[in-house]
């Protein structure tokens, strides 16, 4: 059977559908599936996971939350699945091209994280939730329509990241939408092993936080899916930064002065091929050093971090520092309205700041070091605030207690009354007083789960919960003192900044699983 008229057959009957039923190796032996064909599936061809895309896409998303627990009850499904398939119904729709449908793909695996932390009855609610907001959104746009198309098997190449990086990001540069994803299928079909490291040239090209962290919890999904979708999770990533140009080219924005001046700062700083330190300086330059960043400019920041990588510095250290001056635009906020949830400067650092860290882990050398630059970049690009971080002195003036359930009890009505200082004040003395970490965790965690956060509540928890995990103990506290009082602004405001709402979803979802609204 020849290459075109295989081709032909496959499209015709179904490639992902006829290798399903026959094994890839048999399929293989008998002519019906190259290589490529296995490597680097068309849209739409998702498996055993196809009839859960569809009803994501298709089904009315109270009828779906009504499906989905059936088939949990039944045991003939699984949260992971339910999450992989949300994730491809929604890349195929929107192409990470459109704001609310990518904030749910980004919400997705911090749910189905947050929801292994709960006892086994539980576990469904914050995967309910979020697939309740993916759905609502595919349906709002219609089941039919699909962003992503097929694409055709690409020539043979020879993968080096170093030349096919540039070339992504030059593509993307223009504009070019077909070109960019034809070359980024290239890379894939030929090589998956390098796809991330070729797509981080782009990702690191622009300072926008959506970019950064649809790229990093889009890998995650990958773990969580399986390498067989992992081009389709990682296409939309490059479909989001065209787009994005698109858009910055048609409102006549200049292109951002990152991709001038960190080619500058790596040069000046000797970093390229510079083998990274692993020095870890103390606790007492750690503080000075997020400190800099935080009241840097963008470029000083940026400047700071080349300097310290060159020093030999670790980039652990670098991070944690990166992710401590994040957490001081959250706990130094003022201003009126003091809405620290959502869109806000705090939020959107540390999510960005944890989104480069833990995607330098896993890049090459140089990618390693241009995404610590653009990170610190992202942190100083905010303004500063000149006030005291929370909780103020002012703040312990309801604090008539030492008991840690009393302390709980009183963050969690501070938190109902949208009261910041207090639940801050609440749990930074109950953290004082020695008491452990976890029931603040869980206290906050409900208000994960039934808060829509402006799309944020998910992300931020997860991003809390790993930098605090990360964090050496002595600033630990700072991370949890961040996510309480973004808690307590969230509390009861949809993404329209109303009073009086929970999440979409939630309330429905509570009743289907027995769950004491």
């Amino acid at each position: 059977m020849s290459g075109s008229t295989r081709r032909h057959f496959l499209q015709n009957v179904g490639s992902g559908m006829l290798i399903a039923g026959l094994g890839s190796q048999l399929a293989m032996e008998l002519g019906v599936a190259s290589e490529s064909d296995l490597l680097l599936p068309v849209a739409g061809d998702y498996g055993r996971l196809g009839p859960w895309v569809a009803l994501m896409q298709e089904l009315d998303p109270d009828k779906l939350q009504v499906k989905i627990v059936e088939e949990l009850n039944k045991g003939t499904v699984g949260l992971p699945d339910l999450v992989a398939a949300a994730a491809l119904a929604n890349a195929e729709t929107f192409g990470g091209q459109d704001y609310v449908g990518y904030h749910a793909e980004m919400a997705l695996l911090p749910a189905l994280q947050i929801s292994a932390e709960l006892p086994k009855p539980l576990q469904p609610l914050p995967v309910l939730k979020v697939l309740y907001r993916n759905s609502s959104r595919i349906q709002k746009f219609g089941p039919t329509r699909k962003t992503l198309q097929p694409m055709g098997a690409q020539e043979k190449a020879t993968v080096t990241v170093d030349r096919f990086g540039p070339e992504l990001r030059q593509l993307v540069r223009q504009a070019d939408m077909d070109k960019a994803e034809q070359l980024f299928a290239k890379v894939h079909q030929n090589d998956p092993s390098q796809a991330f490291d070729t797509l981080l040239y782009t990702i690191a090209d622009e300072v926008d936080v959506h970019r950064f962290v649809l790229a990093y919890r889009g890998m995650g999904l990958v773990n969580v899916a399986g390498p067989d979708h992992s081009y389709t999770l990682l296409r939309q990533c490059v479909r989001h930064c065209v787009d994005f140009e698109q858009r910055r080219k048609a409102t006549g924005r200049e292109a951002s002065p990152v991709r001038t001046e960190i080619p500058k700062l790596l040069d000046e700083y000797k970093l390229v091929g510079k083998s990274l330190g692993n020095r870890e300086p103390d606790d007492e330059w750690l503080l000075a050093f997020s400190n800099t960043i935080y009241a840097a400019t963008k470029v000083d920041a940026s400047r700071a971090v080349a300097e310290a990588l060159s020093e030999g510095i670790s980039p652990k250290s670098v991070c944690e520092a990166i992710s401590l001056a994040c957490n001081q635009l959250t706990l130094r906020q003022s201003g009126n309205p003091l809405r620290t949830h959502g869109a806000s400067a705090g939020v959107h650092s540390s999510d960005a700041a944890n989104a480069w860290r833990h995607m330098a882990s896993e890049a090459n050398p140089l990618n390693q070091k241009v995404g610590l630059l653009v990170s610190a970049w992202h942190t100083g690009q905010y303004d500063q605030w000149s006030t005291e971080p929370y909780p103020l002195e002012s703040h312990f003036d309801q604090i008539k207690t030492d008991k840690a359930d009393e302390l709980l009890g009183v963050c969690e009505e501070s938190i109902r009354g949208n009261d910041q200082g207090t639940t801050t004040a609440a749990v930074h003395r109950y953290l004082e007083r020695g008491f452990e970490s976890e029931p603040v965790f869980a206290l906050l965690r409900k208000y994960a789960i039934s808060e829509d956060g402006r799309l944020h509540s998910e992300k931020f928890f997860r991003t809390v919960r790993e930098e605090f995990e990360f964090s050496r103990p002595a600033f630990r506290s700072r991370h949890l003192l961040a996510l309480a009082r973004v808690t307590a602004s969230a509390y009861a405001y949809d993404v329209e900044d109303n009073h009086g709402h929970r999440a979409p979803g939630y309330e429905d979802a509570c009743r289907l699983l027995k769950i004491d609204v």
